[in-house]
């Protein structure tokens, strides 16, 4: 297993771009199947290539900190680990450079869909409160999270790319059989180097 994380704050401006930044990475599990259908490129991409048994994007935000990246379930063989860290580092330069208004836009009603389908029922919705006022101080009312998901642009997100991802050490966790897992130098090397 293996964790790849970046921080922000819940009331940081920039949180909703990375949120639809996760969006456009997405998740995938080999048991979902799905191959060329998935909405999400990179989960395509790492069908494709076998690279990982399951990914997830994550953000989990708390008042004076958080954690963003993406957590990632790889075979020891094969140098499966290897394949997917670069993977996902092509992703993050991918809508760095490339993110085109319509995928944002998918990602942008793709964000706002699942998180109104997390507060579905009245346990969810209690959880959602409680994490907004951790979070916020305060319950922000669903008009206001739409406005601020739908304020997100390709160019926003190419600030907020940079600021999280290139211009930032990134932090690796493995877990598990680490064997496959790439020296950090070099993880930070790729990191900073593929970016314009």
């Amino acid at each position: 297993k293996q964790w790849y994380q970046r921080r922000v704050r819940g009331n940081n401006p920039d949180y909703f771009a990375l949120m639809v930044a996760n969006t456009l990475v997405g998740n995938w599990n080999r048991a979902q199947g799905g191959g060329k259908t998935l909405p999400s490129q990179f989960a395509r991409k790492i069908h494709d290539m076998g690279a990982a048994q399951s990914y997830m994007a994550f953000n989990t935000c708390y008042k004076d900190t958080g954690l963003w990246g993406v957590y990632g379930v790889c075979e020891p063989a094969n140098d499966e680990l290897r394949r997917f860290i670069g993977a996902v580092q092509a992703e993050w330069r991918r809508i760095y450079r490339s993110a085109s208004p319509g995928e944002v836009q998918r990602a942008k009603n793709m964000l706002k869909t699942l998180m109104l389908a997390q507060c579905d029922g009245t346990t969810a919705v209690c959880e959602d409160i409680g994490r907004q006022m951790l979070t916020y101080s305060r319950r922000i009312p669903l008009a206001e999270i739409d406005a601020r998901i739908e304020a997100v642009t390709p160019e926003i997100m190419k600030k907020v790319m940079w600021e999280y991802v290139y211009d930032a050490e990134p932090v690796v966790v493995g877990l598990g059989c680490t064997e496959g897992l790439p020296d950090y130098s070099l993880i930070k090397f790729q990191q900073t180097s593929g970016f314009d």
